[in-house]
């Protein structure tokens, strides 16, 4: 396993759309590996693949529930309800700002042995979802965020 190199805003890639996984391979399986080790050393919890340089529609996310998320070719099928809070990107670093997402989200997508999940989340969960698959379509939080970003700091005091 290794830590990658987080991709920040103005690189070209995180503004692209990623293609499909077709089959799980040893790199794929790595790549996974990869992307939760680098997104714990960042202090995230989720990353999407275009924010390690990589075109592909996967997403990993950790919100401290026990769990620990793959998912691969993901598809939002439901979304309910309304959240607004402060949101960060370990691609735009020190900055944060308010976004409304779902407030519950049900999406389809396959697990890391290439079967067919369908997950529910809820709150941060929920946000998470959103937040990755956006990147996986080209999008930033920043895209959304209402009012000015905010430098992180400033917003800890």
């Amino acid at each position: 396993m290794a830590i990658r190199q987080i991709r920040v805003i103005g690189d070209e890639i995180l503004r692209k759309e990623c293609k499909p996984v077709t089959e799980m391979t040893d790199r794929t399986r790595e790549l996974i590996e990869d992307m939760f080790e680098t997104m714990y050393e960042a202090g995230g919890v989720g990353l999407a693949a275009p924010q390690v340089g990589i075109r592909r529609q996967i997403v990993v996310i950790d919100v401290e529930d026990g769990n620990q998320y793959v998912l691969i070719n993901p598809e939002i099928i439901e979304m309910e309800g309304s959240q607004t809070g402060s949101e960060g990107c370990l691609s735009v670093p020190g900055k944060s700002g308010q976004v409304t997402r779902p407030n519950k989200v049900k999406v389809k997508a396959l697990d890391e042995n290439m079967e067919e999940i369908v997950l529910e989340g809820e709150e941060l969960l929920a946000r998470a979802i959103c937040h990755e698959c956006d990147h996986l379509k080209g999008e930033l939080y920043v895209d959304l965020v209402e009012g000015e970003l905010m430098d992180v700091q400033a917003e800890e005091e």
